[in-house]
């Protein structure tokens, strides 16, 4: 557990084990409650700890999951923009929409009808880091 503000070797195994869950189980509807309990920890313990340790909250940290998946899916060009919505497993195309929107700074439908071919020489393991949402760049 954490001692005055420290987040102990366990507390950082426990809170892996649920950003990995949120990682391989993105498209699934998580909410804080399962995945404190992935952590074994309570869900305001869970969501403290979270950011403290990730600089950002778990549900947030699941939206870019999901926002970084969705702009993969939409570079393909093969999904429509309501497809790649549930294929990331929000269920509001409007939300889903406006956080796209936020962390790239364009529309789902515009980054889809842009040409990525610059990106397909490169990994996806590289395309991955080049093209992360982050809130940095949403700022900017």
């Amino acid at each position: 557990m954490c001692h005055a503000g420290r987040v102990t070797p366990q507390d950082l195994k426990h809170l892996r084990r649920a950003r990995d869950l949120i990682d391989r189980e993105y498209a699934r509807p998580l909410d804080v409650p399962a995945m404190a309990r992935t952590a074994l920890m309570s869900p305001a313990h869970f969501a403290r700890q979270f950011r403290a340790v990730y600089g950002e909250t778990p549900y947030s940290y699941l939206m870019t999951r999901r926002i970084e998946r969705a702009k993969a899916l939409l570079r393909r060009g093969d999904l429509s923009v309501t497809e790649v919505c549930m294929a990331v497993g929000a269920t509001s195309l409007g939300s889903f929409s406006t956080r796209f929107t936020e962390l790239v700074g364009e529309s789902p439908s515009v980054y889809r009808s842009r040409n990525h071919a610059a990106l397909a020489p490169i990994p996806a393991c590289w395309a991955k880091q080049v093209t992360r949402p982050t809130r940095e760049r949403a700022a900017q």
